[in-house]
């Protein structure tokens, strides 16, 4: 069998604390991420988990009633536990490695 693990980086305009609680408590709501990072000056949120990415934003979307653009999609094949294979499906020009790579580090 084998399950899809995704990370999405998506935009969502985030203007004052009322609309980071707003985020973050839609994220925390939904049951299929692991783990969910806010960055409230660049407005980026990335989620993590077992998802499929368009239903993700179309929720968050409902849940806030924000405006939810996705500028980077990455798909992680897990098969029984064996080998990680990654599959990026969509990269965004404005998202840099650096970044990319802090995010993972932790």
């Amino acid at each position: 069998m084998t399950e899809r693990f995704c990370c999405m980086v998506m935009r969502i305009n985030i203007d004052c604390n009322g609309c980071y609680r707003k985020v973050r408590r839609a994220l925390l709501e939904t049951q299929e991420l692991d783990t969910h990072l806010i960055e409230m000056k660049q407005s980026k949120v990335s989620v993590c988990g077992k998802f499929k990415p368009q239903e993700i934003a179309i929720k968050i979307r409902k849940k806030t009633n924000r405006r939810v653009e996705i500028l980077e999609i990455q798909e992680f094949s897990i098969n029984n536990g064996q080998s990680h294979e990654e599959k990026p499906l969509m990269i965004s020009s404005s998202w840099n490695l650096e970044s990319n790579q802090n995010l993972f580090a932790t």
